[in-house]
């Protein structure tokens, strides 16, 4: 079985609360977050925010004291782990890459757990959300 390693993160921003910034994927056309393969020798916080200004234009600032993982098969004989870390973005302008994504948006944290496609995100969402509200 082939074994694939993604890294991205819950971005998000502080603007009178929490928003979180979603992606809509144009491969599948689901909505989740900045993520993607890991590339030549780079650490997971190299791919998460490599992945995230290639496809969103951001620069942020990558939390590593929260880390969540998913795992799953994206396609017959392919076993997939997806790492995610939390990325605070301070300011900038979003600028979709066209390759890969059809939308960006920023939403409120109930909001977005409702637009998130797949469970695994949602769980993801929901325990960032716990984090944050454990740091505030």
């Amino acid at each position: 079985m082939k074994k694939e390693k993604s890294c991205g993160a819950i971005v998000y921003r502080e603007k009178d609360g929490v928003e979180i910034l979603l992606i809509k994927h144009k491969n599948g056309g689901h909505w989740a977050f900045p993520k993607g393969h890991v590339e030549n020798k780079e650490t997971e916080e190299e791919t998460a925010l490599r992945e995230i200004r290639e496809e969103t234009g951001l620069k942020v600032k990558l939390d590593k004291g929260f880390r969540r993982s998913v795992a799953y098969s994206p396609k017959l004989n392919v076993w997939k782990d997806v790492i995610y870390f939390a990325a605070l973005c301070d300011a900038g302008k979003t600028h979709a890459q066209p390759e890969e994504v059809l939308e960006l948006r920023w939403e409120p944290p109930f909001q977005a757990l409702q637009t998130v496609t797949y469970d695994s995100d949602r769980e993801v969402l929901q325990s960032f959300l716990e984090y944050y509200q454990k740091k505030a």
